[in-house]
């Protein structure tokens, strides 16, 4: 997703989810768990919480990183059909400003470099003050209680 600012946020690859659908498998090899939403799981597909009653697959995803250390798999929600990705325009995901996320920066090589702890206001400063640094090559935006990827960001 573009921005004006110089940066691209991105949302869970659609190609990603359509191969965890098509194989039954995930970064790990096991299959996804089938939900129904209970509501308000965040979805990486299209950035946005999920609302009561929707089908949603739990799988392990391994954000876009080089091989290396710092490379991981975590748990991701996503919807369990077709999903057309964020509808919220360019920019910050909207229905998630005001979560407290951490933003992770890392290197070429996949190894982190700094972060930051934010409170949801006002995100965009915080990622182009830590995208100024020219070490940093993408950030991930992280869930502050569990750790899980929430979307990743470039620059353009």
């Amino acid at each position: 997703m573009r921005t004006s600012t110089g940066y691209l946020i991105q949302s869970l690859p659609g190609e990603v989810l359509a191969e965890v659908r098509r194989t039954g498998r995930d970064a790990s090899g096991q299959p996804p768990q089938r939900r129904t939403a209970e509501g308000g799981e965040p979805l990486r597909c299209c950035l946005r919480d999920a609302g009561a009653g929707e089908p949603l697959l739990l799988f392990g995803y391994a954000p876009p990183l080089p091989a290396g250390p710092y490379r991981e798999v975590g748990p991701v929600f996503a919807h369990d059909g077709d999903c057309p990705g964020p509808d919220h325009g360019p920019g910050y995901p909207a229905g998630w400003r005001g979560r407290p996320q951490v933003l992770r920066a890392y290197d070429r090589r996949g190894r982190i470099v700094g972060g930051r702890l934010h409170d949801g206001d006002e995100p965009e400063a915080v990622i182009t003050e830590l995208l100024a640094d020219p070490a940093v090559d993408r950030l991930h935006s992280r869930n502050v209680v569990y750790g899980c990827f929430m979307f990743a960001v470039t620059r353009r």
